[in-house]
């Protein structure tokens, strides 16, 4: 924006200049040209005069003298022509030769008609400036004077008049850049603010922390109250975020506590139920089993939103630490648990960040992988990216439901009596997302399901 900004008001300073020195300089030309038309109109019409005796009395040598001596001075040729456009005199050897423009102008001295003012010479035409006058004798025309001037030096003048038209019309748009600099700046700086504000907003929003102000009573009215009001929303949007990730957490303790009660109860009913209520008493130790996970996982994506610090992590020893601990029910699930990739990578994200990303993804493959599959863990850098993907050998996702699967709390339709509360995949894709990652998921050939975390490389 400031840079449209600084271009709009270039074009103005431009336009401008252009609007001004484009004008003074056609007049200046104009002048110029005027200024030699005049001269040289006058010398014409002088040698016109003088030739009415030398015509008449055909006696032209003195005629040729002074005509060689205007030659030499000012290096324009003259000529003088009889009534029939035949050379008479010149002040050259040979005679110059008219073109179709100065052909023309003779024809119309010998009709008596002036010579006409050219128009406007360009830099670039080299034609001479042709002039005709007619030489009279009691009214009767008995020749043509015509002079041929060289209009180098007026287009010289021209030249360096347009240069200079140049030269200030580009001084104008550097003063003009140099102080619309500032003026842009001073009109953007809410903006500029705004957009520093916005991810400043974010970060505190996630953390739970007031944001810094936005506002600082700079800049335009209407920029000035948009950082008002953007700084009332971020207020509020911060207070909603806060009450409901607190609702969360407070909602998840507060209800631990009768939830163990009423496990304890229900427990503590195992032997003392009637035989016609064992299968209900079951069926409720399972639900109060099934919340109590449920729990525990949105305690887990509460602290999963919560912003941390993104540091610089090893990936080695999360990746062997999750490894091991998952690697005694894997055995017991008659699974195999292989670790593959590069070593030694370090990547940027949340302390912790390769432990959880795990937990919730090998707990997915380790219980949805038919006994005798296989989990693979691999370690690689991917464009720039530090990649931990785990792929298993079981039955995997249908294709339009990989894009759901980080979802909150969406089970696959084919899953729905499977152990679990939703909240995995969550709880992993938003850990990755906190450290500038990213999570996929993706069907490998050969089956299975493929769960790749892309974290920046440090």
């Amino acid at each position: 924006m400031g840079t449209r900004l600084l271009v709009i008001m270039v074009m103005v300073v431009g336009l401008l200049a252009a609007g001004l020195g484009v004008p003074l300089a056609l007049a200046s030309a104009a002048a110029a040209q005027q200024d030699l038309f005049t001269r040289r109109l006058i010398d014409t019409i002088y040698y016109a005069s003088s030739a009415e005796r030398p015509l008449t009395e055909a006696d032209t040598s003195q005629l040729a003298a002074a005509l060689r001596r205007y030659d030499e001075v000012y290096g324009d040729a003259v000529l003088v022509l009889d009534a029939t456009g035949e050379p008479v005199v010149a002040s050259r050897t040979p005679a110059p030769v008219l073109d179709e423009d100065g052909r023309e102008r003779v024809v119309l001295a010998l009709a008596r008609q002036p010579s006409k003012p050219y128009p406007l010479l360009l830099p670039w035409d080299d034609r001479p400036m042709v002039l005709a006058e007619p030489v009279l004798a009691d009214t009767e025309v008995r020749g043509v004077v015509v002079t041929i001037s060289s209009t180098a030096a007026v287009r010289a003048d021209e030249l360096r008049t347009w240069s200079l038209v140049a030269a200030a019309a580009l001084v104008a748009l550097a003063v003009g850049v140099l102080v619309a600099l500032p003026v842009v700046r001073w009109i953007l700086r809410p903006v500029r603010r705004l957009d520093e504000g916005t991810g400043r907003v974010a970060a505190a929003v996630l953390a739970g922390e007031r944001p810094d102000p936005v506002a600082d009573g700079s800049g335009p009215p209407e920029l000035r109250r948009l950082s008002v009001s953007f700084d009332r929303m971020a207020e509020q949007v911060t207070q909603a975020y806060s009450a409901q990730r607190a609702f969360v957490a407070d909602a998840s303790h507060q209800l631990r506590n009768p939830l163990t009660a009423l496990r304890l109860r229900l427990s503590n009913l195992h032997g003392h139920v009637a035989d016609d209520a064992a299968d209900d008493h079951v069926a409720a130790l399972e639900e109060a089993e099934r919340l109590s996970t449920l729990l525990d996982g949105l305690l887990a994506l509460a602290r999963a939103e919560r912003t941390r610090a993104v540091v610089p992590i090893g990936i080695d020893a999360g990746v062997d630490d999750r490894l091991e601990a998952w690697r005694p029910l894997a055995e017991h699930s008659g699974l195999h648990l292989v670790r593959e990739g590069t070593r030694g990578l370090r990547a940027i994200g949340p302390e912790g960040a390769v432990e959880t990303v795990l937990d919730a993804v090998l707990d997915n493959a380790v219980k949805f992988t038919p006994p005798g599959g296989t989990v693979r863990v691999r370690t690689a850098v991917v464009d720039g990216q530090v990649e931990i993907a785990v792929r298993d050998t079981g039955p995997g996702l249908a294709p339009d439901e990989l894009e759901r699967a980080t979802d909150r709390f969406w089970r696959s339709p084919g899953r729905i009596n499977t152990e679990g509360s939703g909240l995995g995949l969550a709880i992993a894709a938003r850990t990755v997302e906190l450290g500038g990652g990213e999570l996929g998921l993706d069907l490998p050939p050969g089956g299975g399901l493929r769960v790749t975390a892309r974290l920046p490389r440090a």
